[in-house]
């Protein structure tokens, strides 16, 4: 059953110049991003350390755009509040760095925000089995996560396609996301005949070889007409 839903596309800041960050997600939404991508990481959950809730705050002055944060962190309950004041419009929490699931999945939900989970490579979706009906985005993981710029893995692609069977078969509405690796390529194409409905992209959309603009365009023009096999 071919899906009709349109294709998002979320910028992620991650790859973005850092130094002129304000203009950077406004030339994302003046090119026809849906969303405004932030990967938070603390250092202990993965390697690196980005962003926070002042960061938050200013990409939320910048744009009007939902904003997608992906909490790549340890305990994640002890950050849901501060974020949710920052402006938050979706609130994504790793499936493994979450003791109580469920409780921060509704954690999320009583803060007024859309609740997402995402998963390794190396995850299985029944971890959020009993959860779907209740998500609004179900991220599968295309690379390890805690670094920009590495290569998608192809094997997640049978997982996105699992897990749109899964959603379809519980009758919900939770949209998949990718995210790791998405080019204006076959990564893309391949993700969306797979099931994916959100594509988050870095380097395929900053990047010192073309404008936001002409990323964007690329980007779109890659998985135009495209739906799930």
């Amino acid at each position: 059953m071919a899906s009709d839903l349109h294709v998002q596309i979320s910028p992620s800041l991650l790859a973005a110049d850092f130094a002129n960050l304000g203009r950077q997600v406004q030339e994302a939404a003046e090119a026809g991003a849906d969303s405004i991508h932030v990967d938070v990481m603390d250092g202990h959950f993965v390697p690196s350390i980005s962003f926070g809730e002042i960061l938050v705050d200013a990409v939320r002055r910048s744009t009007d755009l939902p904003l997608n944060i992906h909490l790549m962190v340890q305990e994640p309950d002890d950050l849901l509040a501060g974020f949710a004041k920052s402006g938050t419009d979706q609130v994504i929490v790793h499936a493994e760095a979450s003791t109580h699931l469920h409780r921060t999945v509704y954690h999320v939900k009583e803060l007024g925000c859309q609740v997402g989970v995402a998963l390794n490579p190396a995850t299985p979706i029944s971890v959020v089995e009993e959860l779907l009906p209740f998500l609004d985005i179900a991220l599968v993981m295309t690379v390890n996560p805690g670094f920009g710029g590495q290569s998608f893995i192809p094997s997640t692609l049978g997982k996105v396609r699992r897990l749109r069977s899964l959603v379809q078969e519980l009758g919900c509405k939770t949209r998949i996301e990718v995210d790791g690796g998405v080019k204006a390529d076959a990564t893309a194409q391949d993700s969306v005949r797979a099931g994916a409905t959100i594509l988050v992209a870095g380097t395929a959309v900053y990047n010192r070889q073309q404008t936001v603009s002409q990323a964007m365009e690329r980007l779109r023009s890659c998985i135009q007409g495209l739906k799930a096999d």
